[in-house]
Parts: structure tokens; sequence; C-alpha cells
């Protein structure tokens, strides 16, 4: 590294940091429900209310949140005091006793159920949110509760139970049956969380995530075809004539490589860290939109027209896991290429996600970089986590290249 580079590294440290000071105090001035707990994340551009519907996927990850923030800067009592409430409200009101206890997806402001769905997010989320919270406290009611959702999570995705909502899978299983990315990728991230708060079961985390791994680079990704669908059949087999087959998430593969390269540093497995620097190289280079910059929302993995109408769209959270991704593959290998991508998607992010006047990030940009109208800070699928999560996790990856 040059004396340019570690200038450089220093500087966008210090953005880092201050980023995430402004983004956290938004969303514990803006967003904690004093009156009934937990958080709204329907947050307009400075910060007010403009649904007080609430997210059961972010009670979850707020929780998470603002808890690893605690166990990477030591804890603070209005993060605690956040997580705390966000843990209570999803205990007291998120749960479907006549679903199995499976968690609903939005409630309202006093936790009445609004809506359920088949996918188990909700319960992911629940379980790092409760998995982060006892790393810190060591009370065993969290690890009860973050052991019940992962082994819930590892049935319902293996098909070990009938789902209790009843809803069944989202096409007709006689006519079209197929694996999603989301389920192994997100259930990895899971599994390296809850391996890290409770050692006592490595083994089951360390099989778990194996046959992650493998579903994942043996099925999705299809380095022939130089990119990771979205979806494949119960064969681990592209289906390419139709649209549905042929998905490529450029945010979500850019996620997965990080996942990996963490698997593979536990693992020491060097073979599994080229596979996710190649699913990342993928991703951002097919992603990048050449014209106005960013990353694209969906591409189409043959080059041709996507189904999904936001597909062109700039959304915050593919740039923040590039933010991760980037920094660790540079920690890794020390390769200029991810120097320069990160440096790239920062330079993206300050000019139109970051909001200097208001604080934190807009969600949703226009192809050519515009919010759109009116701007937003937070929805049902935005709140406290992918924005704070890459601040926090870039800044102290950046602190153990320069050695500070």
């Amino acid at each position: 590294m040059n004396e340019d580079q570690l200038a450089q590294i220093k500087e966008l440290r210090l953005w880092l940091e201050d980023q995430l000071t402004t983004c956290t105090a938004f969303w514990l001035e803006h967003g904690m429900d004093s009156v009934n707990g937990g958080v709204y994340t329907c947050l307009d551009r400075e910060g007010k209310v403009y649904s007080t519907d609430k997210s059961v996927w972010m009670q979850g990850r707020c929780a998470w949140t603002f808890s690893y923030l605690c166990h990477l800067y030591g804890k603070r009592p209005e993060w605690m005091e956040a997580a705390k409430s966000c843990l209570d409200f999803l205990e007291q009101h998120c749960k479907n006793p006549e679903a199995g206890g499976r968690l609903y997806f939005t409630v309202t402001a006093d936790g009445k159920p609004l809506r359920q769905r088949r996918y188990n997010f909700s319960e992911g989320f629940y379980c790092i949110g409760n998995a982060e919270y006892y790393g810190l406290t060591h009370e065993p009611v969290y690890l009860d509760r973050a052991r019940w959702a992962y082994e819930l999570i590892y049935a319902l995705n293996n098909g070990l139970i009938e789902d209790p909502t009843g809803f069944g899978p989202k096409t007709l299983p006689e006519t079209r049956s197929g694996r999603s990315l989301g389920d192994s990728m997100i259930f990895l991230n899971i599994i390296g969380i809850m391996r890290r708060v409770d050692p006592d079961h490595t083994d089951q985390y360390d099989k778990h995530a194996a046959e992650c791994v493998e579903r994942i680079t043996k099925e999705h990704f299809r380095p022939e075809m130089n990119c990771t669908l979205e979806n494949v059949n119960l064969d681990g087999e592209p289906e390419l004539e139709y649209t549905q087959g042929r998905v490529v998430n450029p945010g979500h593969d850019i996620e997965c490589s990080w996942f990996l390269l963490d698997e593979a540093a536990y693992r020491d497995d060097a073979a599994l860290a080229k596979t996710a620097l190649e699913i990342f190289k993928n991703a951002i280079e097919a992603g990048w939109d050449e014209e106005y910059e960013g990353i694209l929302y969906f591409i189409d993995a043959c080059g041709l027209p996507t189904e999904a109408y936001e597909h062109d769209m700039k959304l915050w959270w593919p740039h923040n896991e590039a933010m991760i991704a980037s920094s660790k593959a540079y920690k890794l290998t020390g390769e200029q290429y991810y120097l320069e991508w990160l440096m790239k998607v920062v330079k993206y992010c300050k000019e139109h996600f970051a909001d200097p006047e208001y604080g934190e990030w807009y969600g949703y940009l226009r192809r050519d970089g515009l919010p759109t109208m009116p701007p937003t800070k937070g929805s049902t699928f935005k709140g406290p986590f992918h924005v704070p999560r890459a601040l926090c996790m870039t800044e102290r990856i950046l602190a153990e290249i320069i050695g500070e």
C-alpha cells in the first residue's frame, strides 16, 4: 500500500465514522416508538413517520444492528435499550400462535397482526437479533429464542416439516418447484452469527454451513454463464426458458460473496475464497450501470428483458453490500482492483445516497441517481440495518488493514 492509498483509506474511515454517528442518531431520534416499543421504519427524508405499520423484519434487524454496534464499539445504554425494545416487541406482538409461532411480516403500531408471508425471513431476523443480544447479556432466554428460530428455519428450508402457515410454495409444485438463492445465503449468514455467540453447537453450525455452501457454489453459481442465478430447479439446474429462471440480483450476489468470504476465512479454505471473489467480480461488473453509474437492481442472465419493473432502479442495500464485500476482498488479496471498486461505490453513495442535511441515506433512486419523489429514508424493507452494517463493518475492516 502506497502513501496515497493509505491517505485515501484514512479519509474514508473518517467519513464512515461520521456517517455511522449520524445514521444511528437518525433512527434513535425518529424511529424508536416510546409508546408501544419497537421501531418505526417508514420515515420520510426528515425522519417523520409516514406510516405507523411496523415491519417485523426490521424489529429483528434493528435489534441485531444495535447489539452488533455494542459488540464492536462497547455497550451504550441507548443502543442496548433500542435492541431490547425491538426484541420485547417481537416477543409480545409478532408471533402467530395459530401458525406454530411463526412470525408475521407486518403489524400495526401497537402490534396487531396485519400480514403473514410464506418466507421465513421474519424468523431469520428474529433469530439474529436475539442471538446478538445474547452475546452481550448471556441471558439464556435470548439464546433459547434464537435456537428455536434457527431450528424452525432449517426445517422449513429443507422440507422437514409442513409450513404451519399453510401457504405452501409460491408456484404449484406439480408444475414447477425450485430453490432460491436467498434461503441458502441468508441462512449461511445466520449460521455465522450463531456460531460466534453459541460455540456449544459448533458442529451443527459447521454441518449446516457446508450444506449452504454446497447449494450456493454448485447450483446457483454458474461460472459458465459468469453469474449467480437467483432460482434453480430442485435438481440444482438452471431453467432459462422463462424470466424467473434467468433472474440475477447483483446486490444479492455481492452480499453472498462476503458471506462466503467469511466462511472461507473460518475454514481457511482458499478454493472457497476464490469462488467468492469470482461471484463478486461477476456481479459488480455485470450490475454496474456504465451510463449513470450505480448498481442495477435486477438483470437478466442472458441479456433478455427483465420482468421486474424496478429492475433499473438504484437501491441503497446493493451498494452497502458492495462496500463490505470489496473491503473484505481487498483485505484478503491486497489487490488494487477491489480497492478501486470500494472507492467507486463509496463515491456514488456520497453523491447520491447520503444526505448531509438530515442524515441517513435515501433508500430508492431512479436510474439517473435522483431520489424517488418524495424521497424516503425508510420503508417496510429499509430500516436501521444495511446502512449501519456497511458503515461499521467497512470501518472496522479498514482499521484492520491499516493497523489502527
